[in-house]
C-alpha cells in the first residue's frame, strides 16, 4: 500500500506532488462511496477522532465530521468557547487530557499561525491543520486544486487566478503551494494593501488589475475580504472594493472565453462576488463542498492507516 511521506497533515508545504496525487487517488475512490446509497465504509471503526475547533467553523468542522463518520471513526467535538481554555488551561494541557481519553488523531483549527505544527511537536498524537490563523488551510487547497482537475485535467500549464484578500488568506498560500507543485501558473489579483510584501518569491505573478487577470486565467478562485483579521482600513470602502474587485456577470459576459469560478466560503454576495456569477454554471462552488468530504476523508485515511500499521 502506498503512503504519505509524513506523519501529520500540518500544511501542504511539507507535502511533495507524489502525496498530493496519492491523496487525490483515494479520494477519487472515497467520492464513489458517498454517492452511493450506503455512504459508510468500516476503514476507520478503531480510530477516535478529536476536532478541536478554538475559531468558528461551519463548512470545515461539518465536513471533516462526516469525513469521519463516513469512515466510522468515533468522533469527539470540542468547543473552546465552552471548554476550560476559558478558564486558563493552555494548548497542550487541553490536547494531553483528550489524549488521555485515549485519542488518536486530533483535527485543530487554531487562531494562531504555527499552532498546529508546535503541537505536533509536543503530543503523541496524529495532528491534522484545519486552518491556522493567516498561515495555512492545507485541507482548503487540496479539494480547490482536485476540483480544478476534475473539471480541466492536469493541472500543469493551466493558469489559476486567486482574487481577493491575498494578505490575510491562509486559503491562499496553502492553494499557491498546492498549485505550483502541481505545475500550475498561478497570479494573484488585489489592490496593492491586500497583497503581502514579497509574495513574488513563492513564484507567483501579481496584478492589481481584475479584468486583464480573469482574461489570463482559466479558473479564478475569489476570496472575501477578511474583515475580521483587520486592525485598519486596507481601502476606502467595501463599496469602492466591490467596484474593483467583484466578480459580476456582466465582468465574465466581456471575456474573450469562459473561466471556472471557485470560492472557499463564506461569500459575501454583493462583495467579491454577485449572487448571479456564485449560481451560474461557471460556478464550481458546491462541487468543491462535496469534494471537501471525499478529500478529507482521503486524508484521514492516508494518515490513520499509518497509526493502524506502521511503516518499517
Amino acid at each position: 500500500m502506498k503512503t504519505l511521506s509524513v506523519d501529520h497533515l500540518l500544511g501542504i508545504k511539507y507535502l511533495t506532488a507524489e502525496d498530493i496525487h496519492l491523496i487525490f487517488e483515494t479520494a477519487t475512490q472515497f467520492k464513489e462511496v458517498i454517492n452511493r446509497p450506503i455512504k459508510k465504509v468500516p476503514s476507520l471503526r478503531d480510530i477516535t477522532i478529536a476536532n478541536l475547533f478554538f475559531e468558528n467553523s461551519t463548512r470545515t468542522k461539518l465536513s471533516f465530521e462526516l469525513a469521519q463518520k463516513r469512515l466510522s471513526a468515533d468522533v469527539i467535538n470540542f468547543s473552546a468557547g465552552q471548554s476550560s481554555v476559558q478558564k486558563g488551561e493552555t494548548l497542550v494541557d487541553t490536547v494531553n487530557n483528550i489524549l488521555a481519553m485515549k485519542v488518536d488523531m486530533i483535527v485543530m483549527r487554531h487562531p494562531y499561525p504555527g499552532a498546529a505544527h508546535f503541537l505536533s511537536q509536543q503530543v503523541n498524537a496524529c495532528i491534522i491543520n484545519a486552518g491556522d490563523g493567516t498561515h495555512e488551510h492545507p485541507t482548503q487547497a487540496l479539494l480547490d486544486a482536485f476540483s480544478l482537475k476534475e473539471k480541466l485535467g492536469e493541472l500543469e500549464g493551466k493558469r489559476i487566478a486567486i482574487i481577493g484578500d491575498i494578505l490575510h488568506s491562509r486559503v491562499a498560500l496553502s492553494n499557491i503551494y498546492a498549485l505550483k507543485m502541481l505545475g500550475a501558473e498561478v497570479r494573484l489579483c488585489a489592490p496593492k494593501s491586500l497583497l503581502p510584501k514579497h509574495i513574488e518569491s513563492l513564484g507567483v505573478m501579481v496584478s492589481t488589475d481584475l479584468m486583464s487577470t480573469l482574461n489570463w486565467c482559466d479558473a479564478a478562485n475569489m476570496l472575501r475580504v477578511q474583515n475580521e483579521r483587520m486592525e485598519l482600513n486596507y481601502f476606502p470602502s467595501i463599496r469602492e472594493y466591490s467596484q474593483y474587485y467583484g466578480l459580476t456577470l456582466e465582468r465574465l459576459k466581456q471575456l474573450r472565453k469562459e473561466i471556472l469560478i471557485l470560492h472557499p466560503g463564506p461569500i459575501n454576495r454583493g462583495v467579491e462576488i454577485t449572487s448571479a456569477v456564485a449560481d451560474s454554471p461557471h460556478s464550481i462552488i458546491l462541487d468543491q463542498v462535496e469534494n471537501g468530504v471525499a478529500i478529507r476523508m482521503a486524508v484521514i485515511y492516508l494518515l490513520a492507516s499509518k497509526l493502524i500499521i506502521p511503516t518499517t
